[in-house]
């Protein structure tokens, strides 16, 4: 059988991370370029401050319970938000972020080098241009032993399904429209809590044993 195992949720915490990189670069940081200033000018030639327009209040809806980044994340529009996520902050967010887990790779790797003679393991993931390589940076900081990683686009997304048997994933529009022919496996999340699977694990340690389950030896 041909396992696919999502990076976004399952492998990294991508959530956490644009959070703490939103809070610390359009909150936290005082930016007096946002303050923008009129000043009247009297007959002496002299010019007094008269007004100060607010700076666009930046802020995070929580709990983050979808993948609507929109939502949760307040941007100026829908280009601003792009260029936080994949020019900005693109290596920061996507190769910085921490696993979903302190043992993540640890029971990943474990799982592939107990099945690996029976199974094929892809690593596959929702990329855009930069987090591509900010994504095989990630996995490459944290030691994937897994051999093969295939990125896609709502645009591709049927190549990736070509690739595999059953997936492995938390995102909610995965799990909810599939090919009627592919297994999927939640890693349940804040943001995937109410959708239903029949093949639901909250953590890497028991991927092992759902598989034997699914795939009886």
């Amino acid at each position: 059988m041909r396992i696919g195992i999502e990076i976004n949720g399952v492998l990294r915490d991508t959530i956490g991370k644009i959070t703490q990189v939103y809070q610390k670069n359009l909150i936290d940081t005082i930016d007096e370029e946002r303050f923008e200033k009129t000043y009247e000018l009297d007959v002496s030639g002299n010019t007094e401050e008269i007004s100060e327009i607010v700076p666009f209040e930046y802020k995070i809806n929580l709990p983050v319970g979808s993948l609507e980044i929109s939502n949760h994340f307040i941007f100026q529009n829908k280009e601003e938000e792009y260029s936080f996520l994949f020019e900005d902050y693109v290596m920061e967010i996507f190769g910085h972020a921490a696993s979903s887990e302190y043992t993540t790779f640890n029971d990943l790797n474990d799982v592939y080098i107990n099945l690996r003679d029976k199974h094929d393991f892809i690593v596959v993931s929702d990329e855009i241009g930069k987090s591509k390589p900010a994504s095989l940076f990630f996995l490459s900081k944290f030691g994937c032993q897994l051999e093969k990683v295939v990125f896609y686009s709502n645009y591709t997304i049927n190549s990736m399904w070509n690739e595999i048997d059953i997936l492995l994933t938390s995102n909610p529009s995965l799990l909810l429209e599939h090919p009627s022919d592919k297994l999927v496996i939640k890693f349940e999340t804040e943001y995937n809590k109410k959708i239903e699977s029949i093949h639901t694990i909250t953590t890497m340690k028991e991927f092992e044993e759902k598989l034997k389950e699914i795939i009886p030896c």
